[in-house]
């Protein structure tokens, strides 16, 4: 089950800057929106910049890494189709990448999936197999999936091209923002955000930081540890961050990122409240995590003096359960 990569770029960030070049007539340039009161709520007074790929196409970042794949690909390539694995909304990026293109998608998810991802990668045209909720069935389905159709594996965050797609979300934020931001952070998964956020910044003076829920802080782990950890038993309302960092992600986070900041789910709860009710904006879980992590003592001790950045990673929120404020 390899991923293919044709003509590789290298990982820096003039490749950033040439996928967004590529991508950007196919992706939105998604808003910046600001709040006096969310700001005023961070002691150090620094203005807050919330870059809102809630709003991006299929309502994440993710968009932006799987566009830039396809665009990567071969015609032969894309006649034969992509896939993948997620439970998410990689899944649903990847199908509405290939639907714009008229291209075949097929598109492993566990059983466990939530409705509302199921059937937004349903509504774009994907082909969808279930597996068991665990990596090797979701090995051993993709490897069916790719014997009987060809189709070209495009990963989630462990690849190069979807680290350079998902590093053009700083881009934009930081010609959009009105100031020169002193920092920018990003939630923490599979680490394609972070890791292309990382690169983009490269040069610019601009300090990087993640964030990562304490159910799911396999990356803050392996960066005190000086390794890689291979597993995360993962335990976090965070459902897009409940996967272990990727191979080629985390010496790129280990090397050009500042520190990875944990927060528990209450507060990453209470910062997604916040976020709804003062932004009006639709944000999941794992998006908040972000924002948590600036509310963070951790992160206030920092002292960073300027403007900060925070990417807002995505929006697919289940509708028809309880919002987890109301719950909690």
């Amino acid at each position: 089950m390899n991923a293919r990569q044709p003509e590789q770029l290298p990982l820096t960030r003039s490749s950033v800057l040439a996928a967004h070049d590529v991508i950007k007539s196919r992706a939105h340039r998604t808003p910046i929106f600001t709040s006096s009161s969310l700001s005023a709520g961070i002691t150090a007074g620094n203005n807050l910049y919330f870059k809102a790929e809630n709003l991006q196409k299929g309502g994440a970042f993710k968009f932006r890494g799987a566009s830039f794949n396809l665009s990567r690909l071969s015609h032969e390539e894309l006649q034969r189709g992509v896939c993948t694995h997620s439970s998410g909304n990689h899944a649903g990026a990847l199908a509405l990448a290939a639907k714009e293109r008229g291209i075949k998608c097929f598109v492993v998810m566990p059983s466990n999936s939530s409705q509302v991802k199921i059937d937004a990668v349903r509504s774009y045209g994907a082909e969808i197999m279930f597996c068991e909720p665990n990596a090797p069935a979701r090995a051993a389905t993709l490897a069916m999936v790719q014997a009987r159709t060809g189709a070209t594996f495009i990963p989630p965050y462990d690849a190069i091209n979807t680290i350079l797609g998902q590093g053009t979300a700083f881009l934009e934020l930081s010609e959009q923002v009105p100031e020169k931001l002193a920092a920018v952070i990003t939630p923490v998964g599979g680490g394609g955000l972070l890791a292309g956020t990382a690169l983009a910044a490269e040069g610019t003076g601009v300090r990087v930081f993640g964030a990562e829920p304490a159910g799911a802080d396999d990356c803050a782990r392996g960066l005190e540890e000086g390794k890689r950890r291979e597993d995360v038993d993962a335990n976090t309302i965070a459902d897009g961050l409940r996967t272990p960092v990727g191979v080629l992600n985390f010496p790129i986070i280990q090397e050009k990122v500042e520190r990875v900041i944990v927060v528990s789910d209450e507060e990453v709860i209470e910062a997604m409240r916040l976020l709804w009710e003062r932004l009006k904006l639709v944000v999941e879980p794992s998006s908040a995590t972000a924002f948590a992590a600036v509310r963070n003592p951790a992160f206030r001790e920092l002292g960073i003096k300027g403007p900060i950045g925070i990417i807002l990673s995505g929006g697919n929120v289940d509708m028809s359960k309880p919002l987890p404020w109301v719950v909690l």
